[in-house]
């Protein structure tokens, strides 16, 4: 009876996340956005390997030149070419975009569970941090600190990690209000588990769909953080750049008829943040136990 019960209580978790995937595959958007954020990792971390240029020294001689020949996107103010540029800006804006995102997840994961399973003066304290946090615009303590200290990619993933997680704490302290007193969590407590236990066991795997439409989001978001700061001249450090900054770079240019100095970038952004957005969406309808049928 007791293997029965275990195999039922292991197969409905997997039927489950089986027909959500199967949900998220009938999401044509959410599908075409999966495809888009595919692409340009290819794009960004292969794509280097196949077409090989120099992004650190200066080539006056091949300054400003337009798409065509042996510079499919031409080059810039510097004599950079401008696709190897915007796969390595690219990299760097996917690198610190993803792991900013990861560590913000994290971060907001932790603190909303334990606040939501402790209850109390301890879940009032540690939410009211959060609304403290959240009435300052993340941009605005972004903008502080960069000014401060100049940081490169790890300085952004720290300091975008440490002002990102507000909102997925209150996403999963909700959720783990929910499922603290369901009958597993309450038998688990009763036959003498730990509250570290309950939360790592039970709280955070059945938390898993609203933790990763949450990741998506907060992905996102922190590529177009990373492009707002670099745009202002805060960001990475050149030679170092990202999508922002070639931005920032080619905003004068364009005036001049230079396009090519601010499209390809211009779109990178819109596409890749656009594409996270479709797969949090699509991955937020997949996980909806109301619309399953």
């Amino acid at each position: 009876m007791t293997a029965v019960l275990h195999t039922t209580v292991v197969a409905e978790p997997v039927a489950g996340y089986r027909l959500s995937l199967r949900r998220f595959a009938r999401n044509k958007l959410a599908v075409a956005g999966l495809a888009v954020v595919v692409l340009f990792l290819l794009f960004c971390f292969v794509g280097p390997l196949l077409y090989s240029t120099d992004q650190t020294h200066t080539d006056l001689t091949q300054v400003n030149l337009a798409p065509g020949g042996a510079h499919l996107l031409g080059t810039d103010a510097v004599g950079h070419d401008e696709l190897g540029r915007l796969m390595y800006g690219g990299k760097i804006s996917l690198l610190v975009g993803l792991a900013s995102g990861l560590l913000a997840t994290v971060i907001g994961t932790l603190w909303g569970a334990v606040a939501g399973y402790a209850g109390g003066w301890v879940d009032a304290v540690m939410m009211r941090v959060v609304d403290a946090g959240i009435a300052i615009p993340a941009l605005f303590i972004l903008l502080v600190v960069s000014a401060i200290t100049s940081p490169g990619a790890l300085g952004l993933i720290v300091i975008l990690g440490l002002v990102s997680w507000l909102v997925p704490s209150r996403l999963v302290r909700a959720e783990t209000l929910t499922l603290k007193n369901r009958d597993y969590v309450l038998t688990l407590r009763a036959t003498g588990g730990t509250h570290g236990r309950a939360i790592l066991r039970h709280i955070l795997p059945n938390s898993v769909s609203t933790i990763v439409v949450a990741a998506t989001f907060q992905v996102a978001d922190a590529i177009l953080l990373v492009a707002y700061v670099s745009y202002l001249g805060l960001g990475v450090q050149p030679p170092s750049t990202d999508w922002g900054g070639m931005l920032s770079a080619g905003l004068t240019a364009a005036y001049s008829g230079r396009w090519w100095l601010i499209v390809p970038p211009g779109l990178a952004i819109i596409l890749v943040v656009c594409a996270f957005n479709a797969i949090g969406d699509g991955l937020r309808d997949a996980f909806d136990v109301r619309g399953r049928g």
